[in-house]
Order: C-alpha cells, then sequence, then structure tokens
C-alpha cells in the first residue's frame, strides 16, 4: 500500500507500521479525488451564489407598482377579450337563428327579409324566437311576395299584348319622335 514508505524505512519497515501510518494518514488528510470533488462544488457553489445575486440585484431595480398596474391591465384586456368572444358568440347564434327562422318560413331572400325586420328589438327580446316567429308572419301578411306561400300566380293570359299597333311596328315609335308615318314623305 505504501511503498513509497518502504524505501524510506528500509529494513526498518514493518506490516504493522503500515497499518498505523494508513490508519493515521486516512484521518489527518483528505484523498485527493475527494478533495478535487469538494473543490468543484465549491466552485460551482461560488457560480451560482453570484449569479444569485446578480438576479437579487435585479428584482431590487424592478418597479413593483409598475408590475402591478400591468398585471391589473392585462387582467382588464383579458375580461374585455371574455366579453367580446361572449358577444360575437351570442352575435352568431342569433344571426343562426335569424336564418333558421326565415327559411323555416319560407322566405325567397333572407337579406331581404333581413333588412325588413327590426333585429336590433329581436336582440333585446326576452323570447327572441315566438318574437321572430311573429314579426316574419306579420311580414309575410304584408310584403307577401318575400315568402313562397305554396300558391301559384295567376297564369299568363294569352294574347294580351302580342298584337302591334296599328301601321306596323313600328308606327307608335315613328309617332312618339314626330316622324311621319312609314310610307309617306
Amino acid at each position: 500500500m505504501l511503498e513509497w514508505l518502504k524505501g524510506i524505512l528500509g529494513e526498518s519497515y514493518t506490516e504493522e507500521i503500515d497499518k498505523k501510518i494508513s490508519a493515521e494518514i486516512g484521518t489527518a488528510f483528505v484523498a485527493k479525488a475527494d478533495f478535487n470533488a469538494k473543490n468543484e462544488a465549491l466552485k460551482a457553489a461560488q457560480g451560482q451564489l453570484a449569479e444569485a445575486g446578480k438576479t437579487i440585484e435585479g428584482f431590487k431595480a424592478l418597479d413593483v407598482e409598475g408590475i402591478k398596474k400591468a398585471a391589473a391591465e392585462w387582467k382588464a384586456k383579458a375580461e374585455q377579450a371574455e366579453k367580446d368572444a361572449a358577444a360575437q358568440v351570442a352575435a352568431v347564434k342569433f344571426d343562426a337563428l335569424v336564418e333558421g327562422a326565415i327559411t323555416k318560413a319560407k322566405g325567397r331572400s333572407p337579406k331581404a327579409v333581413k333588412a325588413l325586420l327590426d333585429l336590433d328589438t329581436l336582440r333585446a327580446s326576452k323570447d327572441p324566437e315566438a318574437d321572430l316567429q311573429a314579426a316574419l308572419g306579420e311580414l309575410a301578411k304584408s310584403e307577401g311576395y318575400l315568402f313562397d306561400t305554396g300558391e301559384t300566380p295567376p297564369p299568363y293570359a294569352g294574347g294580351t299584348g302580342t298584337t302591334p299597333p296599328a301601321g306596323g311596328q313600328d308606327a307608335a315609335l315613328r309617332a312618339a319622335m314626330g316622324l311621319p308615318a312609314q310610307g309617306t314623305k
């Protein structure tokens, strides 16, 4: 174990001396590997301590009131975004309700029917479905042409408006322009 000791002690060297010296060295000295490991751990801890000190200095420079104010502003923005999203969802649902009701009432042009409805009043209504049905019923009575009622229009009266005016097809046009009838000069 302690080969270097044999060289120093020469013939006086014994196993008992080797054991005593080994035991004494273990209590008074630290192995080189253990020393290097502890030394590296110390350097790492000192580096972390220096970094923590810099971070603490950075925190000292922070404006806590400004951060609180910014947090309150972001909270208000988030609440407003939630309200806006809820309003958009409600608008889409209302538009779908109106479109569905117009289709159910056999509206020919949903755009034209919507233009004649008071959508703001219907949006504010406590029972928009019932009020929408009532409004569409009223509109169907007053503006029936916007709805397909299933009734067929009166048949075309054949022969009306097909007789050319007297004096040929161009006579009325010539008279309107102040020209003499065709054939006269």
